[in-house]
């Protein structure tokens, strides 16, 4: 930085003002509300109080705002402070409005130029030494920030999180004091670098499972059109590891999508080192999970499993197993891609477009069937067992297997010549297939005036029918499976959905009778056969 615009910027310090004030974010959800932190200093016995509904982390702001300026040797004016967080009817929570408390009494003081500040939005939590503490929502506020035409200052080790935003500056400070020496000139903080995730390894593959051909089957056409899947069979027999191989064959995270599911990790504070997601979620919560742990809650309405698993996996192990109220609460984001989290405090809706997969005993004791291991209950445990998974639950499950023991010439056999990267080429090629079946309906004039669909699992009115419509002897067979079965309304939606990934796997433009016959043999247990 040249001489003379370090003079002229240290020209503007030194001059107390009555009052500072920078913005700053509240979240309501991923949405991002902006906050004006304003601060006053004004004659009269010395206080230090913050307004305009603070929570309980935001009012002991003022403890850690005053440790941290003593750690760099500066004392609070011998005044009455107030810190007035505007709006005022605005619910105001986390830790991290100390930076921009902070930074707004230091411009009141005359540490920091105020018209500087007037450019910037700031969010982070402050230690007792003065070092800014990683905060949740950087990504979101970074955007929001973009948006208004102002910069923003962050947590050093989530400025790769905030670069992410676009055409923004980013001041990106390890602590107060480097912060300080920034605007002052002495000391410059580098712009930050967008940073990725780095893949977690390699994903488990397909050919570790020996056997389990038709699960294998059914694992690549939930992947193909992104289906709800539910696999029942005895302990052991691979069904924890056939979910755990399900991101394997996923395609990646498309840019736009590896944004919109960042912000809800970044919203929950979990986006490790605020690197930008690449690979889809996969989240698998223990069956001891609670309602608000699955779809959302707590004091702050913090997103739940169904969120952080956005775009990408829910794998639900046990599934009997979870309190029945958790279960049920599924039944809405299932069908809409959407969580509203309500709360006395809070209502809050969260994007939760996710992929179910399930796995479950056929009974409590795991061998029903099996006459030399079951116990003496079956059939009645099986059903009892079974009874604990609603019929409005099972409605909305596409594919539900059974998977079998694996047996013992299957175990002896060499690992399969097949992996995961080969399925992931097929799986690829029918989403390639299905994509270019919406960009040419798209161009066409009578073009269906809902949202695209990323997979036939989100075909939805003008797009089903235009999509997902079977030839003659596909819609008679259907028609006497809807007659025979009692299929819902939704159960034949679902099987045309399915019959449509069947067809992109072969790349058929037309679904026909044998994708309708397949696609209603994995609804077996939902139509009770």
């Amino acid at each position: 930085m040249p001489a003379g615009s370090r003079r002229a910027r240290a020209a503007a310090f030194g001059t107390p003002k009555p009052g500072g004030r920078i913005a700053s974010v509240a979240f309501h959800g991923i949405d991002v509300l902006g906050v004006d932190v304003q601060v006053q200093t004004a004659s009269g016995i010395p206080a230090f109080a913050v307004v305009g509904l603070p929570d309980k982390a935001v009012g002991e702001s003022r403890e850690r705002v005053r440790a941290a300026l003593a750690s760099l040797g500066l004392a609070l004016p011998p005044k009455r402070i107030i810190v007035n967080l505007a709006p005022a009817d605005l619910n105001k929570e986390g830790s991290h409005f100390d930076l921009p408390i902070a930074l707004a009494l230091l411009a009141s003081m005359g540490v920091l130029p105020g018209a500087e500040l007037d450019r910037y939005a700031a969010l982070g939590e402050l230690g007792l030494d003065g070092r800014i503490a990683a905060v949740a929502g950087v990504l979101p506020a970074a955007i929001s920030a973009a948006q208004r035409g102002l910069g923003l200052i962050c947590p050093a080790e989530q400025g790769g999180e905030a670069a992410w935003a676009g055409e923004l500056e980013v001041v990106a400070a390890p602590s107060l004091l480097a912060l300080i020496n920034h605007f002052r000139g002495s000391q410059v903080l580098r712009p930050p670098e967008p940073r990725v995730a780095a893949p977690e390894g390699a994903p488990l593959d397909l050919a570790d499972i020996k056997g389990q051909e038709s699960a294998k089957r059914a694992l690549e056409i939930a992947a193909v059109g992104s289906h709800n899947l539910l696999m029942c069979g005895p302990p052991g027999s691979g069904k924890s590891m056939l979910a755990q191989r399900l991101p394997g064959i996923l395609p990646p995270l498309e840019p736009a999508e590896a944004l919109e599911v960042s912000m809800i990790h970044s919203v929950a504070g979990v986006l490790a080192e605020g690197r930008l997601l690449r690979r889809r979620p996969f989240r698998d919560p223990h069956h001891s999970a609670t309602l608000a742990a699955l779809t959302g809650g707590g004091s702050r309405a913090k997103p739940g499993e169904v969120s952080l698993a956005h775009l990408g996996v829910l794998f639900l192990d046990e599934l009997p197993e979870f309190p029945r109220s958790a279960l049920e609460s599924l039944r809405q984001p299932l069908e809409t891609g959407r969580v509203t989290v309500a709360r006395a405090a809070a209502h809050v809706t969260y994007p939760a477009r996710f992929q179910l997969i399930a796995a479950m005993n056929p009974c409590r004791c795991g061998h029903l069937g099996d006459g030399s291991r079951a116990c003496g209950r079956q059939p009645r445990c099986g059903q009892d067992y079974q009874a604990r998974l609603s019929g409005p639950l099972l409605d909305r499950i596409d594919l539900a297997i059974e998977v079998p023991a694996v047996s013992p010439a299957d175990l002896t056999l060499p690992p399969s010549a097949e992996r995961s990267t080969d399925v992931a080429k097929r799986v690829a090629a029918a989403r390639a297939f299905h994509r270019a079946r919406v960009e040419q309906l798209m161009s066409e004039a009578n073009a269906p005036t809902l949202p695209p669909p990323r997979c036939n699992a989100e075909l939805d009115g003008g797009w089903l029918e235009a999509l997902a419509s079977p030839d003659s002897e596909g819609r008679k067979l259907l028609a006497q499976a809807i007659e025979r079965f009692h299929l819902s309304a939704r159960g034949y939606h679902r099987i045309l959905k399915l019959a449509r990934s069947l067809a992109d796997l072969e790349a058929e433009p037309q679904i026909r009778r044998v994708h309708i016959a397949e696609a209603l043999s994995y609804r077996q247990m939902q139509a009770g056969l």
